[in-house]
C-alpha cells in the first residue's frame, strides 16, 4: 500500500506542476489571435480535393469578356478550381470607354455565378456533387489618377494621386478617400484590391526608370504608413469588410534605380536600414496596425533583390518573391510575425513579368513557367498571381497554367511536404474568404441591381482633395504677391503650354491640349464674369514647343505669339528619357530666355514635384504642385491662377532639391514651436495641432510620490505632429545640478516620462526634442507633513529658457529614482489565469479523494487531496 501510495503522491505532483504550466500556457494561447474564420476553413479544408486545394493558391488572367464552354477561363473555373482572377483594361475585361461598370458589373457577377454552378449542377458539369463551392477572388488594381495606373476610366468616382492624397497630410480625408473606394468597387463586385502603395520615396530619381511619380503618399515613413492604415481602413469600411486590401510593393521600392515591371532592381541595404525606411510603412499597416480595419489583408511580393541584407555586402539575395531565406528573415520581423499570426497573405506579384524573364534567362530565350510558380511558392507566397504567365515551350498562357495546375495537383500527391505547406496556404486563403462572407453562397457574394443602382459618380472626394494638396512650391507666400500681384485681365495675353499625349495607343490624352483653356473659359470666361476673353488664350503642347525650338523659322507663329504673351502658363507631367519632348519646358527656359523676359511665367506639377531643378525654378514667377491630372485639379490650377485661391493650404509630401526642401527636415521638431509641458495623465482625443485651453490640474505631490510629465503636441516645421519615434530627452534639474531622464520616444506627436522623488526640493524638468524645446516646470516637494506648493511656469512664447547647468560627467546629489512601472497588456487575462489553475487543481483535489476512497483509504483520500 505504501508503494501505491508514493507512487500516486507523485502523480499528484507532477499534475500540480503540469497545472502550473498550463496557467502559462493560458496566458499565451489567450495572448494570440485565432484567424478568423479558421474553424469553417479547416472544415472545407477536409473535403477538398488535391486538385481543388491547388486551385486554389492560383490567380489568372484572361483576355476579353466572354465567357462559355472553351474558352480558356470558363475551363479554369468549372475543371481546374482556380481560387480568382485579376481584370485589367490592357487584357480587355474592363472596357476604356460607353458602358464601363454596367458590363465589369455583369462580367464578375457571371464569373462568381460559373464558380458557383459548376459546384452544385450535375446536369451541366460532371462530378459537380462532390465538388466544394468557394467564391473567386476578383481583383484589380486601382491606383488613381486615371491612365495608364487606374483600370476604372470612368463610371464611379474620379481617384486622385496617392501623392495628391499625401500634400493633404489629413488622415481623416486619406480614409474619406478609400471609403468611397471600398464602397464602389464592391457594389462593382470585386473584393480584391491590389493597393494602396506603401513605397516611401526617400530620394526623387527625376527622369530616371525607377521614378515612382505621384504612385506613393509621400517621402516620409512615418507619415506614408499613417496615411496608408487610414486609406486601409477607409476600403474596409467602405466595402463593409468585403474586400481585402493587398499592399504593395513589398518589400518597398522607394530605393529601387528601376521599376519591377522592366527589370529587377538590386538595393544595397542590410536589413536594419530597411527597417527604419521601407519597411516602417509595412509594419504601421501589419502588427503595429491600431486596428484590424487599419490593417491589410495581404502583401504583394515585389521582385527586388538586396546586397548586404545580412550584413555581407557581398552577398546578393535572389528577388524577395522567389527567395525563402530573404522572405523568412523579413517575416520573422515581430510586426510581421503577429501578422502572419493572424491570418495575413503572402501574395507574389506576376510571375511572368519581363523582369523575371531576363532574370532566370538573361537572353530571354527560355521561360520554365511552373519552375518559376514553384520558386514563388516554397519562397513563402500563399497566392500566385500568373499575370503575362506563358512557358517558351507552351504556345499561351491557358496551356501553361493548365501545366502548371497539374504539375502542382500531382505533386501534392506524392509529396508529403508540398501537401503540408498547400494545406496551410489554402488553409489561409479559405479563412480571408470567411472573413469577408459568414458562409459560402452566390447570394453573400454577387451584387443585385438594387446595390448597383446605389453607385453614384462624384467629383466630390477628388475635390477635396485637390483643395487642400495643392501646394505653393515657390517662391514662399510673403514673396508670391511681389512675383504676381493681380491675376491675368482681359486684354491679357495667355500662352497655356501643355504636355499632352497619349498614354496608350489610339486613346485621347489624359491631359488635353486645351484642358486648361477650357477650365479658365468656364470659369472665369464670357459666360461667367467676363474676365477673360476666349481670343487672348492661345493653347500649345509640348511637343509643339519642342519643334519651335528645332526648328524656329517654321514656327514663326508661334515665336511672334510669345512676343506679346503677357503670361506663360505651363501645365506639365512627368519627364523621361523615353519621351523627349517631356523636357519642353526646360529647354525653353534654357534656350529661348528673351521669349520670357517680360512675362509671368506660372507652372502648374500635374505630376511629382521635383522635376524642375534650381536654375528652372529661379526663371519662373510661380511653381504649384496639384499633384493628379484629373479635371477638378485642372479646375483647381485656374482658380489658383486667377488668385481665387491665394494661400494654398497643401505641404510638400516628398523632398524637392530644387528649392532646398528636404522631408526630413521638414518633419523634425520645429525650434520657433516652444511645446508645453503637463503633470499627470495625458490628455485624451486631444486634437492633433491643438493644445488644451488650459493647463490640467495639478497635484500635491510629496517625497516617495511618482511624477507623471508629458509632452503637448510637438510639431514640426509643417505644422504637423512629429512622428512617431522622434526622440524627446527629460531633464530634471534641482539645486544647481541636473539628471538626465531615460530618452524616450514620440507617440502620435507627444511623450511622457515619470521618476520618484526622494528628497523635498525645488525641482526644474524640462525637455528637448531637438532643435525644439518646452517650457519649464517648477514643481516643489515637501515631506508628507511639510506644506506642498506647486506651480508652472511657462517660457515667454518668443523667448526660450536658458538650458539649466547639467553635469552629466558627475554624480549629482540624490534626487531622482528611475522607476519602471510594468504594464498589464491584458490586465483581464490575470483573472482567468487564476480562476483557470484554481479549477484544475480543485478537479484533481477531488479525483484524488475520490481515488482514495475508492482503495478505501478515506483518511489518505483527504490527504491527497
Amino acid at each position: 500500500m505504501k508503494i501505491h501510495q508514493r507512487l500516486f503522491q507523485a502523480l499528484l505532483l507532477v499534475c500540480l506542476i503540469a497545472t502550473l504550466g498550463a496557467s502559462e500556457n493560458v496566458v499565451q494561447a489567450t495572448s494570440l489571435n485565432i484567424p478568423p474564420g479558421r474553424e469553417q476553413a479547416l472544415a472545407i479544408l477536409e473535403e477538398m480535393t488535391p486538385e481543388e486545394k491547388v486551385g486554389q493558391l492560383f490567380l489568372v488572367t484572361f483576355s476579353g469578356t466572354e465567357i462559355g464552354p472553351g474558352l480558356p477561363i470558363y475551363e479554369l473555373i468549372t475543371q481546374y478550381h482556380i481560387g480568382g482572377a485579376i481584370l485589367s483594361r490592357a487584357n480587355g475585361n474592363i472596357p476604356a470607354q460607353g458602358e464601363v461598370v454596367e458590363n465589369t458589373w455583369n462580367l464578375i457577377n457571371t464569373l462568381q455565378e460559373l464558380e458557383y454552378n459548376a459546384s452544385y449542377d450535375d446536369e451541366l458539369f460532371e462530378e459537380a456533387s462532390s465538388r466544394t463551392y468557394i467564391p473567386l477572388f476578383i481583383g484589380l488594381s486601382q491606383e488613381g489618377d486615371n491612365s495608364p495606373q487606374t483600370q476604372i476610366l470612368s463610371g464611379i468616382s474620379p481617384l486622385p494621386s496617392q501623392m495628391a492624397i499625401g500634400a493633404t497630410w489629413n488622415p481623416d480625408l486619406a480614409k474619406e478617400v478609400g471609403n468611397k473606394v471600398g464602397q464602389e468597387l464592391s457594389v462593382l463586385g470585386f473584393n480584391l484590391l491590389f493597393g494602396p502603395s506603401l513605397d516611401v520615396l526617400e530620394i526623387p530619381h527625376p527622369g530616371e526608370p525607377s521614378d515612382l511619380g505621384v504612385r506613393t503618399f509621400g517621402g516620409d515613413p512615418y507619415w506614408v504608413g499613417r496615411m496608408g492604415q487610414s486609406y486601409i481602413e477607409g476600403l474596409h469600411e467602405g466595402s463593409q469588410n468585403q474586400m481585402l486590401v493587398v499592399g504593395k510593393y513589398f518589400p518597398g521600392l522607394g530605393s529601387a534605380d528601376r521599376l519591377p515591371e522592366e527589370e529587377i532592381a538590386t538595393v544595397r541595404k542590410s536589413l536594419e536600414q530597411l527597417q527604419q525606411i521601407e519597411l516602417a510603412p509595412f509594419f504601421a499597416v501589419t502588427g503595429n496596425a491600431p486596428s484590424p480595419e487599419a490593417s491589410v489583408d495581404g502583401l504583394l511580393t515585389s521582385h527586388i533583390r538586396y546586397q548586404g541584407l545580412q550584413g555581407n555586402i557581398r552577398s546578393t539575395t535572389r528577388p524577395i518573391s522567389l527567395d525563402p531565406q530573404a522572405l523568412s528573415l523579413l517575416m520573422e520581423l515581430e510586426p510581421f510575425g503577429i501578422w502572419r499570426q493572424n491570418g495575413g497573405l503572402m501574395i507574389s506579384d506576376s510571375l511572368g513579368s519581363q523582369a523575371l524573364r531576363y532574370f532566370y534567362d538573361p537572353a530571354g530565350n527560355t521561360f520554365n513557367a511552373r519552375q518559376v510558380a514553384l520558386d514563388a511558392f516554397f519562397a513563402g507566397n500563399d497566392v500566385l498571381y500568373l499575370g503575362d504567365f506563358v512557358d517558351s515551350n507552351l504556345p499561351d498562357a491557358y496551356t501553361t497554367t493548365i501545366n502548371t495546375l497539374t504539375f502542382f495537383a500531382q505533386k501534392y500527391k506524392e509529396d508529403q511536404t508540398f501537401a503540408a505547406r498547400v494545406d496551410e496556404a489554402v488553409l489561409r486563403i479559405l479563412s480571408k474568404k470567411f472573413t469577408m462572407y459568414d458562409y459560402f453562397a452566390l447570394s453573400k457574394v454577387v451584387t443585385t441591381e438594387e446595390d448597383f443602382s446605389t453607385l453614384e459618380e462624384s467629383d466630390q472626394i477628388a475635390s477635396d482633395v485637390a483643395r487642400q494638396g495643392v501646394t505653393l512650391i515657390s517662391p514662399g507666400a510673403s514673396e508670391l504677391n511681389d512675383a504676381l500681384p493681380n491675376p491675368p485681365t482681359r486684354n491679357d495675353l495667355i500662352i497655356i503650354i501643355t504636355d499632352s499625349f497619349e498614354n496608350e495607343p489610339g486613346r485621347e490624352p489624359e491631359l488635353k491640349v486645351t484642358a486648361l483653356q477650357e477650365s479658365i473659359l468656364r470659369l472665369y470666361g464670357p459666360q461667367a464674369g467676363q474676365q477673360i476673353t476666349a481670343g487672348n488664350i492661345i493653347s500649345y503642347t509640348y511637343e509643339d514647343i519642342v519643334q519651335f525650338l528645332d526648328f524656329p523659322t517654321d514656327y514663326a507663329e508661334i515665336e511672334n505669339n510669345f512676343s506679346r504673351a503677357n503670361w506663360i502658363v505651363a501645365a506639365s507631367l512627368n519627364t523621361t528619357r523615353d519621351r523627349p519632348s517631356s523636357l519642353a519646358i526646360q529647354r525653353l527656359l534654357s534656350e529661348r530666355q528673351d521669349l520670357i523676359r517680360n512675362t509671368k511665367f506660372v507652372v502648374f506639377a500635374f505630376n511629382a514635384p521635383y522635376y524642375l531643378d534650381a536654375t528652372n525654378i529661379s526663371k519662373i514667377d510661380a511653381y504649384y504642385g496639384l499633384y493628379s491630372k484629373l479635371p477638378t485639379f485642372v479646375d483647381m490650377a485656374a482658380r489658383i491662377l486667377f488668385k481665387e485661391i491665394s494661400n494654398p493650404p497643401g505641404i510638400l509630401p516628398v523632398s524637392v532639391p530644387g528649392i532646398g526642401y528636404d522631408l526630413i527636415s521638414a518633419t523634425s521638431p520645429d525650434p520657433e514651436r516652444t511645446f508645453s509641458l503637463y503633470l499627470g495623465d495625458i490628455p485624451q482625443a486631444q486634437d492633433a495641432l491643438e493644445q488644451p485651453a488650459e493647463t490640467p490640474s495639478f497635484q500635491v505631490y510629496n517625497v516617495g510620490d511618482v511624477i507623471n510629465i508629458q509632452t503637448g503636441m510637438i510639431l514640426d516645421h509643417n505644422g504637423n505632429p512629429v512622428p512617431d519615434g522622434t526622440p524627446v530627452q527629460f531633464v530634471v534639474s534641482t539645486q544647481g545640478e541636473g539628471a538626465y531622464l531615460p530618452l524616450v520616444e514620440t507617440t502620435s506627436g507627444q511623450a511622457h516620462t515619470s521618476f520618484l522623488v526622494e528628497i523635498a526640493a525645488d525641482i526644474q524638468v524640462y525637455a528637448v526634442s531637438s532643435p525644439a524645446e518646452s517650457e519649464v516646470l517648477e514643481i516643489k516637494v515637501t515631506n508628507p507633513e511639510d506644506e506642498t506648493a506647486i506651480t508652472q511656469t511657462p517660457l515667454p512664447t518668443n523667448t526660450l529658457t536658458p538650458t539649466p547647468t547639467l553635469l552629466p560627467t558627475s554624480t549629482p546629489e540624490k534626487i531622482i529614482t528611475f522607476i519602471e512601472v510594468p504594464r498589464a497588456e491584458h490586465p483581464w487575462l490575470n483573472g482567468q489565469v487564476w480562476t483557470m489553475a484554481f479549477l484544475i487543481t480543485t478537479s484533481l483535489s477531488l479525483i484524488a479523494y475520490l481515488i482514495g476512497a475508492g482503495l478505501g483509504q478515506v483518511r489518505w483520500g483527504l490527504r491527497w487531496g
